[in-house]
């Protein structure tokens, strides 16, 4: 039954991740768009935390992890999102619901593979500049798209502690921006449309590393290591006026992007309890491309500082089903390497979760809560304040087991 159903949301969800528009953020707008969350929405709950070696969740932000599964895992999850966006005179609201990943992992022995689809960025806003609220004279700026990332990763079990990782992404996308220009009584205005074919291969390599510290107390480690990597632009620009349509030649782009580390540490008791903390770094990538390379824009290093952890009340519990809920939480500290107008974009948010397992198999639902800020009204910029709500579906069961009988 599980195959069925993993077969089927693989054909249909494979085929929405490639439609959606994922961001309402003015911020999208700069470099390849709003960098998405790589993780599952378990590890999302916890404001990004995925330290442990999980036998039945697949772990997207480190490959060692796929050499600890001990069942075939099919995971999917999707947001909805709400956002205030406020300036220093005014307000709007915008809503969207986005697919977040998509992933199977398969336990072989020693060996753990791991496969599938993360929407890497995205782009959606919709800016309007007009002289007062009742002209037709301005200007609209709209943007769809994003980068979309599909990878395969290897993971390898060197001993009950240690086990090693890599994994592979090839990175592909179209981002569209959309200028038009509105005149009062005059019919047709101006537009200009600006086209980026994305596309680009980056390696990940990672290592996870786990101790008894006491009989019931555990230490769990995590190290991630992205390479430096290029991402490949295909630019063009039309424009449109009412008599006429030119295709104004654009120069390709490379843009580079620098390495990144992430380091996560934590303690815990196996399937009762968990606190551990994440630091990621990476180096400045002036990722600007033809249509958003502004004086006023411009890049620093990426830093992110997590706290999250989880608390089962009792794993084992047969009779009461609230005790095997996973209650989880976190704290989060994002500085996203823009920097606008001289003010660095900050996000800072507070998540809180619950995994709920399916009576009578290894499966779950996990449901998480995010409350945060991005940006400042400073400096004549926009905050967005917003809230999310994601939904993540984990699958687990056997698919290749010898028959014992004919």
């Amino acid at each position: 039954m599980i195959k069925k159903i993993v077969t089927s949301l693989c054909l249909f969800l494979g085929l929405l991740s490639f439609a959606q528009e994922g961001s309402s953020s003015p911020y999208s707008f700069y470099g390849i768009g709003e960098v998405r969350f790589k993780g599952t929405a378990e590890n999302r709950a916890m404001a990004g935390i995925a330290v442990e070696q999980d036998s039945i969740h697949i772990n997207l932000q480190n490959p060692a992890s796929f050499a600890s599964l001990k069942l075939t895992s099919f995971t999917l999850g999707g947001t909805f999102n709400t956002s205030t966006l406020k300036t220093d005179s005014k307000s709007e609201s915008a809503q969207r619901s986005t697919l977040d990943y998509m992933a199977v992992g398969l336990p072989l022995g020693k060996f753990g593979v791991g496969f599938g689809l993360i929407p890497y960025s995205s782009v959606g806003y919709k800016i309007r500049k007009f002289t007062d609220e009742s002209s037709t004279t301005g200007s609209t700026y709209t943007s769809t798209g994003g980068v979309n990332k599909v990878f395969l990763g290897l993971g390898y079990k060197l001993s009950s502690k240690l086990s090693i990782g890599a994994d592979v992404n090839y990175n592909f996308g179209t981002i569209e921006v959309i200028n038009s220009q509105l005149i009062e009584n005059v019919q047709s205005g101006t537009r200009e449309t600006n086209s980026a074919k994305m596309s680009g291969v980056n390696f990940n390599i990672g290592t996870m590393y786990q101790a008894k510290l006491t009989k019931t107390l555990n230490f769990y480690s995590s190290l991630n290591y992205t390479f430096a990597n290029d991402l490949n632009s295909e630019n063009s620009r039309v424009i449109v006026t009412s008599s006429e349509s030119v295709t104004v030649e654009q120069a390709d782009r490379t843009l580079p992007f620098a390495s990144k580390v992430s380091l996560s540490a934590g303690i815990g008791q196996a399937k009762k309890w968990l606190l551990a903390a994440k630091i990621a770094v990476q180096g400045a990538s002036d990722i600007s491309n033809s249509y958003n390379d502004l004086s006023n824009v411009s890049y620093e290093r990426a830093e992110s500082y997590n706290v999250g952890g989880y608390y089962i009340p009792d794993y084992a519990s047969f009779t009461n089903y609230a005790k095997r809920i996973v209650y989880r939480g976190g704290l989060k500290f994002e500085k996203t390497g823009l920097v606008v107008n001289s003010e660095s974009i900050n996000n800072l948010g507070l998540t809180l979760g619950l995994g709920m397992p399916i009576t009578g198999t290894f499966s779950n639902i996990n449901i998480g809560f995010e409350l945060g800020k991005k940006g400042t009204t400073s400096s004549g910029l926009i905050q967005e304040n917003y809230a999310n709500i994601s939904v993540g579906l984990s699958l687990n069961d056997k698919w290749f087991e010898k028959r014992k009988f004919n």
